[in-house]
């Protein structure tokens, strides 16, 4: 009955020492001596612990060694995972207290989360993705509405914390915070730059903040042209910084004169700014992260969604799940070194990395030699090589039983796999939606996807259990731009074949 009590009815830690107590005689030091020799699993510990509870048992109460060696096992079971009594009556007050937080003030919340988190790029990637699914928007820097720290603007968004863009500088970030708070909102980067202390506010996080997309509401330009400009031109940055400095020059020149500047300011010239193409969305993106530390407003992987899901046995997260398997992954590569092994052959090594892990590989010899027209030293650019599709192997690394390794065996562009690999595209209509002017949308986005690739649709009524299947004779579909046409039509059950 004894161990039916404790197996039934221990919830703390402190129970332990209790039955120690009662049932073998033992002192309450001598107790938690017990609990914390269970808690850290000192295998030589609780042997001695045994026995002297099975002889406390056998002379207190007259218990049978057989029972409370039962009793024991119980209660060393629970007190590898059991809470101490007064951190359960703390930790579930904090627990209300969040748990209430986050369901009635989620984006407070969040922010919150982030802040404490700010300097953890991982935890901070991780909460980010946290907040989504909770459908809390995660926007980038804004200099009109962050703050030294993650916050939450009037719609209810969270904004991300300056002080977190690498570059910018916490004096610099308070600097914009307090003459924003002062003067109100900056009107564009000229206004930016003539406001901001320019010895506070520097270079470095003009272009760290352009970077990372805190100007972006300046929709008058966009990222590229405050970083560079065509020919022998001057940056958007630069040209700002030139008429802030002026402006500043002559307000404390007129504040110094004898007679207190009456004449009033000096009209500076705006410059002129020259049209550029902009940047590519992943040139953007990875400069976002050079100062951000991860993707923001994206992810360079995001085109490629369609071809991920379809094509690809798992993300990079769980490859050890499938050893000595022939698997298909896909990422970016980053981090390339080109090297040279001891005895002098050129090898490679690279990381791939996905939406959620990284893994680390090297090309040597022949594979080195056949997938140089991807990466080798005399055509590799980062800004060029696009995402890849790669099929490998996880298995024993050579002379190494203990090691395993992704082996790859073959490895293309990402966006020639579609193309590649699909024969079609399935899609299910329903036929209770199905009228005129649906088929004339319908049959414009055929139209408008034209390509070489089959299409099949499926006509079905779920109520009533009835589907038809068919294919188009007439029409040929580049699968992509059709399922893109079909997402627009809100029509979801549409996959490659």
């Amino acid at each position: 009955m004894g161990n039916n009590i404790i197996l039934h009815n221990c919830v703390y830690q402190e129970q332990i020492m209790q039955a120690a107590q009662i049932m073998a005689g033992y002192s309450l030091g001598g107790a938690d001596l017990l609990r914390r020799a269970m808690g850290k699993k000192d295998m030589k510990k609780m042997a001695q612990e045994r026995d002297k509870f099975i002889e406390g048992c056998k002379n207190l109460h007259g218990i049978v060694a057989k029972k409370a060696n039962e009793v024991f096992d119980v209660m060393e079971k629970f007190a590898a995972y059991g809470f101490n009594r007064s951190h359960s009556a703390a930790y579930s007050l904090v627990a209300y207290q969040t748990g209430y937080l986050k369901a009635h003030y989620p984006a407070e919340y969040m922010a919150a989360v982030l802040t404490n988190n700010m300097g953890d790029i991982k935890k901070v990637t991780f909460f980010i993705e946290e907040a989504r699914k909770q459908n809390v928007a995660v926007l980038g820097p804004d200099v009109n509405e962050s703050i030294l720290k993650f916050n939450v603007n009037k719609q209810g968004q969270i904004r991300f914390g300056m002080a977190a863009v690498k570059g910018a500088g916490e004096a610099a970030v308070e600097e914009i915070v307090q003459e924003r708070e002062k003067g109100g909102h900056y009107a564009d980067i000229f206004d930016f730059s003539r406001r901001v202390n320019l010895r506070a506010v520097n270079k470095k996080t003009f272009e760290s903040m352009a970077q990372a997309g805190a100007f972006d509401s300046f929709d008058r330009y966009h990222r590229r042209q405050f970083l560079e400009a065509p020919g022998n031109d001057q940056s958007l940055i630069e040209k700002a910084m030139k008429v802030g400095q002026q402006h500043q020059a002559a307000k404390e020149s007129a504040q110094q004169s004898l007679f207190g500047g009456g004449g009033g300011e000096m009209a500076i010239p705006m410059p002129k700014i020259q049209d550029m193409e902009p940047w590519s969305p992943t040139e953007k993106l990875r400069r976002e992260k050079e100062v951000v530390g991860f993707y923001l407003s994206g992810h360079p992987l995001d085109d490629f969604k369609l071809e991920i899901d379809s094509y690809c046995t798992c993300g990079l997260d769980k490859i050890e799940s499938y050893k000595n398997r022939d698997i298909t992954v896909a990422g970016l590569i980053s981090n390339v070194l080109f090297k040279t092994t001891k005895t002098g052959h050129p090898f490679v090594s690279f990381n791939i990395e996905d939406y959620d892990s990284s893994l680390n590989l090297a090309l040597f010899r022949d594979d080195y030699t056949k997938f140089s027209s991807i990466i080798n030293p005399r055509n590799y650019d980062k800004e060029q090589v696009p995402p890849m599709f790669i099929r490998g192997k996880y298995a024993q690394r050579f002379r190494d039983s203990d090691q395993f390794e992704f082996k790859i065996m073959t490895m293309e562009p990402l966006f020639n796999v579609a193309e590649k690999l699909a024969n079609g595209v399935r899609v299910q209509l329903d036929l209770r939606t199905i009228t005129e002017p649906f088929m004339d949308r319908f049959m414009e986005a055929v139209e408008s996807a034209a390509g070489s690739k089959k299409l099949e649709i499926k006509f079905a009524e779920p109520h009533e259990h009835l589907a038809v299947d068919t294919y188009s004779r007439r029409y040929r579909i580049e699968p992509k731009e059709f399922i893109r046409k079909m997402r627009e039509m809100e029509i979801e059950a549409c996959q490659l074949i």
